[in-house]
């Protein structure tokens, strides 16, 4: 499968006349056709400005930005008109039209684009069945909710058949519930339309959910990128882990360690768990061969691209030895992070 967007080396500079600042430096990427690729970083990263670099509202400073097949740089604006209409557009804060009806949000770029008036209308039509607002059509965005205005964004994004949609912190001003609805039409749209899509976030959990490959920036700069379960099962980076402790939620703090030290007698230990290795199976067996004792007493596993990931802590007792081998043999199968000997009185775990 080829690439919808290709970026080489890709710098944008802004000078304010007094400084110049790098907002993207040096970006090169490959945005495959059909997939559904994120871009994360905290505010300041240059995912935005990387974003408008796709799109064509801005120009590189330096590099190449390639979409289906054309080099954006140095396009006259003319050439470019026809480019943008195969880019949708979806807002953080919907930016719908408050003087015009739902349908006519939706028929707002059928419009500029002067496609005739039948026309326009089967085309609203179809767009607010596939988004379930067919019932909305006459209403005004004041009378809907939020869930229902990025519905709607989303339909207006989609009015011109795009082959790539371009999602900027699109579920950020939603509550959880409604952000699922959100993810879950936005797969609707990759996986019926094939529609390639590239989502801007600082939402680790909508990556998880909903791409398939992503990008991290920090300062400007791509510091890591690849599959979205491979990133998440082994981050590199510092930005990296920092995310992915954000979705996880599985590891005990430093303070909650102590707590369950106070608590358990055994050696306290967290293990990673991934599709092959880890699993609370696998180490139920271990325990057995090794004549240990082991229970949970911290610990999640989520799903990310339909695979398990995540970790559990245990509270491991039996001989000092046992329980030393055990931990040898887990750690040339999976991550294992040691937080010593518990504290508390009544048994003897991993001390005899």
């Amino acid at each position: 499968m080829g690439a919808a967007v290709q970026l080489r080396d890709v710098t944008k500079e802004f000078t304010d006349g007094r400084r110049t600042v790098r907002a993207v430096d040096g970006v090169t990427l490959d945005i495959r056709a059909g997939e559904v690729f994120g871009v994360i970083g905290y505010s300041g990263a240059g995912k935005s400005t990387l974003v408008r670099l796709i799109n064509a509202l801005e120009v590189p400073t330096a590099g190449s930005v390639v979409v289906d097949g054309t080099e954006l740089a140095g396009l006259p604006e003319r050439r470019l008109r026809p480019v943008r209409a195969g880019i949708g557009f979806i807002f953080q804060q919907f930016n719908l039209l408050s003087s015009r009806t739902v349908a006519g949000n939706v028929a707002y770029p059928l419009q500029v684009a002067r496609w005739p008036k039948e026309k326009r209308e089967a085309r609203v039509a179809e767009l607010l069945e596939f988004v379930g607002l067919t019932d909305k059509a006459q209403q005004y965005p004041n009378q809907l909710s939020g869930g229902q205005k990025q519905r709607v964004g989303i339909a207006r994004a989609l009015a011109t058949s795009p082959s790539l949609l371009l999602a900027d912190e699109s579920t950020s001003a939603l509550d959880p519930e409604t952000t699922r609805d959100v993810l879950d039409l936005l797969r609707r749209v990759n996986a019926e339309l094939g529609v390639t899509i590239v989502v801007i976030t600082h939402e680790m959990s909508v990556v998880s959910y909903l791409c398939d490959r992503v990008a991290v920036m920090e300062g400007g700069r791509v510091v890591e990128h690849g599959d979205v379960y491979d990133l998440f099962a082994r981050p590199r980076e510092v930005v990296t882990r920092r995310f992915v402790g954000t979705a996880l939620h599985d590891r005990p703090r430093p303070d909650v360690v102590e707590r369950l030290r106070d608590r358990h007698a055994g050696r306290i230990v967290t293990v990673a768990v991934t599709d092959d290795e880890g699993s609370p199976t696998l180490l139920t067996r271990l325990l057995r061969e090794h004549r240990v004792d082991g229970s949970i007493v911290f610990g999640g596993i989520t799903e990310v691209g339909a695979r398990p990931l995540g970790s559990v802590t245990w509270d491991l007792v039996g001989e000092r030895g046992d329980v030393d081998a055990l931990l040898d043999e887990l750690r040339r199968r999976t991550e294992v992070v040691d937080h010593g000997q518990g504290r508390a009185t009544g048994a003897t775990g991993g001390a005899r």
